[in-house]
């Protein structure tokens, strides 16, 4: 199908593009960027997915870092039957009916199904208890997704059953090749005759800070925005990207996935007897309009918690600071 035939079943169907960062998404080792301490050659999760040796696994790891593009990768690499779900929103049914399917796959079909759990740091005990049978007899094949520590977030039955992969964020110099790759090749952006001012490319990949999906997001918001030039061609220039990314209210949705990637990060960064970087993680999130209560309310939570009798005064602390909040 080209181009022209794209764009009409769109205008037909009414169905837009997906996003940026959707289309972008790596369909194969080859092409995925970055996380090469496990995916480079010879690496440790390369030979398990070339060898066909898989174990359930849980990736570890901030937003937009590829957990998600890995597991399917795995998926199609290994010619496995795919499902994912999101611990927000599915429960125990929604795993049973997967489950029921993975057995009929595997008893007369002799294929392996994968199950990816997004965010399993939000599913709670009972939910996560009702995986570990079908793991452990092979049933599915699990890869969860977290940007918690998985040693706090899930249950040391199923933590023992799985390999944990530590996923960090991509570097500066690879943030660079996965921006200028959607300029290249994204049909979209070409068909719009999109190019980058190389000043602000330097200042995007600053502002992603490790964060591709942040990069992404930020180019198509950009794309939108950027007027046609005599030629038709349209450039993003810094001074035009600047006065984007100072929206920042459009990069951090209060209900969605920054709102619980930034807690997540302020709280690790607590836990990581970093204070300086705790007051970022927090000045960021008000910055994005998150309520203080909120911001709160998970203190006493890691007071009562992650503290707890190594400094009982420290829940004395987070309750007192809560009731300032809340009286301001």
């Amino acid at each position: 199908m080209d181009l022209f035939d794209q764009k009409h079943r769109e205008k037909s169907t009414g169905r837009p593009n997906p996003p940026l960062a959707e289309r972008m998404r790596p369909k194969s080792l080859a092409d995925f960027i970055g996380q090469s301490h496990l995916v480079g050659e010879g690496k440790v999760l390369s030979r398990a997915i070339e060898n066909d040796q898989l174990v359930s696994m849980i990736f570890w790891g901030p937003p937009g870092v590829g957990k998600t593009t890995l597991a399917r990768i795995i998926a199609k690499e290994t010619q496995s039957e795919f499902f994912a779900i999101s611990a927000v929103t599915a429960g125990v049914q929604d795993v049973r009916k997967i489950i029921e399917k993975a057995d009929f796959n595997r008893q007369h079909l002799q294929k392996r199904t994968i199950l990816f759990i997004d965010e399993i740091h939000r599913f709670n005990k009972a939910q996560q208890d009702a995986l570990l049978h079908s793991v452990e007899d092979g049933t599915i094949l699990l890869i969860g997704a977290t940007t918690e520590n998985p040693s706090f977030e899930v249950i040391s039955p199923l933590l023992s059953r799985a390999r944990v992969y530590t996923l960090t964020p991509f570097s500066e110099e690879e943030i660079g090749r996965i921006i200028d790759r959607a300029v290249e090749e994204d049909s979209v952006l070409k068909e719009q005759k999109i190019s980058l001012a190389e000043d602000a490319r330097q200042i995007l990949i600053h502002f992603a800070d490790g964060d591709a999906r942040i990069a992404l997001n930020a180019i198509e918001l950009a794309a939108q925005q950027v007027p046609v030039a005599e030629d038709g061609t349209r450039v993003i220039t810094a001074e035009m990207l600047q006065e984007i990314l100072q929206q920042r209210t459009l990069l951090y949705d209060k209900k969605g996935d920054y709102h619980y990637d930034l807690i997540s990060a302020f709280i690790k960064s607590i836990r990581g007897s970093d204070p300086d970087a705790a007051v970022y993680w927090m000045a960021r999130m008000l910055d994005g309009g998150e309520d203080p209560k909120f911001i709160a309310r998970r203190l006493i939570i890691l007071a009562s918690e992650d503290i707890g009798n190594a400094h009982p005064h420290a829940l004395v602390m987070a309750t007192s600071a809560f009731s300032a909040v809340d009286y301001v």
